[in-house]
């Protein structure tokens, strides 16, 4: 079992020397994911896929609440469609995928495998929506999508990944910003109190904005190495769908409109963020909410004294409690055990050994600050529950301290790359030029990442004209 222990430790990187090498080997160390036999493609495997599933349903739990349904549109969409809205076929021309044949003929239309739906979901729309009565339209999609990239990586950039795409439609811009900040609101609620992820939210440069929206909102997160993560975008699309695809109602003064519409989502991206902002050396380290199994309990010497009968009780007070648990009655050493479970970053473990029964208490270990204490049996569901609760709390403070202390002001290029290169968020101030936003990226390798709400610099540290923006610059994945 020795060797089994140290393969463990060779097989993961140091996260201090090499952290791309790290996030791969854990990706695949624990079993979250593999590469599919196209290029660019994922597999991602059961306990890859049970940690999508609760982020799915602490989500979807979270729609519903603001009143949105599920549909499900098709995959396919028509060329056509996509030629509709001229700035969104521009911005994701290089990244579609065309299907041409089918059935053993050339099809009279090509086909895109879709990259978003906003063009189908426009189609649908127009045919729905006849009459203010009809509004507003609430709708969200899990689904897959298709983006062909070049340069790929698990969870963060791959062709084909999975998402949630929330589409609405509105009688009024007023209605359909609100719907917009609101969304983006939910997303940052559940990222900060799910995923323990501190967020920075804001409104996207001209630049950076989806293709074909008005205006769009991002949800930024700093991972360990100080690179940031677009976790989820909310995006203000104004009339620009409506009028491509004539999504038109009558009004309650009789005359004909167009809706205005939004759309947001985030995607399985959000897994890779759970990877780099709270992993460590020994690999995962997940939050209570959305980990799969919540406590595992590892027998010590399993055969004396009425060890396995206990842990067994152990398991079903705490399934009874609501804590997702797992009784690893394998005939691994404790130590695998130890190490396999901490590598899959599940938050509690729970050692039962026969001395531990005789003096009525078992020892927890929290894998977020790697400690172990004695707790008494008895009660020892409400122990879990409670500390389960304080790791999830503490994994948020912790992840925000850290962050808070890697955001620096820069007043030039210099100050910018300087901090960049230390793993840094920057705030700068910009004029707002789309050259200095380019000449940032060139020179520094940061690019804008969303506008501060407040206005902190005086000049642009890039030309020293007047700033009409401070900005968060960030290299980013």
């Amino acid at each position: 079992m020795a060797n089994e222990k140290d393969t463990f430790v060779e097989n993961i990187a140091d996260i201090e020397k090499d952290f791309p090498q790290w996030y791969t080997d854990v990706c695949k160390k624990t079993q979250l994911v593999d590469y599919g036999p196209v290029k660019g493609t994922m597999v991602i495997r059961p306990y890859g896929y049970a940690i999508w599933e609760n982020i799915q349903h602490e989500l979807d739990v979270r729609f519903k609440a603001t009143g949105h349904s599920n549909a499900y549109f098709p995959m396919l969409i028509p060329m056509s469609f996509m030629t509709k809205e001229a700035e969104h076929v521009e911005g994701f021309a290089p990244e579609v995928a065309v299907v041409t044949h089918a059935g053993g003929e050339q099809l009279a239309e090509p086909l895109v495998v879709r990259p978003t739906s906003e063009t189908i979901i426009g189609n649908m729309y127009s045919k729905w929506i006849q009459s203010y009565r009809d509004l507003p339209v609430l709708m969200n999609q899990w689904a897959n999508v298709m983006r062909w990239e070049k340069t790929t990586r698990p969870f963060l950039r791959t062709s084909e990944f999975l998402w949630q795409e929330g589409h609405t439609a509105h009688a009024t811009e007023e209605e359909a910003i609100e719907e917009t900040h609101k969304m983006l609101g939910v997303y940052k609620e559940f990222a900060e109190n799910v995923l323990a992820i501190p967020v920075i939210c804001g409104k996207k440069t001209e630049k950076e904005k989806f293709a074909g929206a008005v205006a769009t909102y991002g949800m930024e997160a700093m991972m360990k190495d100080g690179k940031s993560l677009q976790s989820g975008t909310s995006h203000y699309l104004g009339q620009n769908f409506a009028k491509a695809f004539d999504i038109k109602f009558l009004d309650k003064d009789g005359t004909q409109k167009y809706v205005y519409t939004s759309s947001w989502g985030v995607s399985t991206r959000l897994i890779g963020a759970l990877i780099m902002a709270h992993g460590d050396q020994r690999g995962l380290v997940l939050p209570p909410k959305v980990a799969p199994t919540q406590a595992v309990i590892v027998p010590i010497a399993a055969k004396k004294g009425g060890v396995l009968e206990a842990c067994e009780k152990i398991k079903g007070d705490l399934e009874k409690a609501g804590v997702r648990v797992l009784l690893d009655n394998s005939d691994r050493s404790p130590g695998w055990k130890f190490n396999e479970w901490e590598m899959r970053g599940v938050p509690v473990r729970i050692e039962v050994g026969p001395r531990d029964l005789e003096a009525g208490k078992v020892m927890l270990f929290r894998r977020d600050r790697c400690e172990k204490a004695e707790y008494p049996l008895e009660g020892l569901e409400k122990c879990v529950a409670d500390l389960l609760e304080s790791i999830q709390t503490d994994m948020l403070e912790s992840a925000r301290a850290a962050r808070d202390e890697r955001i620096v002001k820069a007043n030039d290029l210099q100050g910018i790359l300087s901090a960049v290169e230390g793993g840094n968020f920057v705030l700068a101030g910009w004029c707002g030029c789309r050259e200095c936003e380019d000449k940032i990226k060139e020179k520094t390798a940061a690019s804008s990442r969303v506008l501060s709400e407040e206005l902190q610099h005086e000049v642009c540290a890039v030309c020293g004209k007047p700033a009409k923006h401070t900005v968060y610059f960030a290299r980013a994945y």
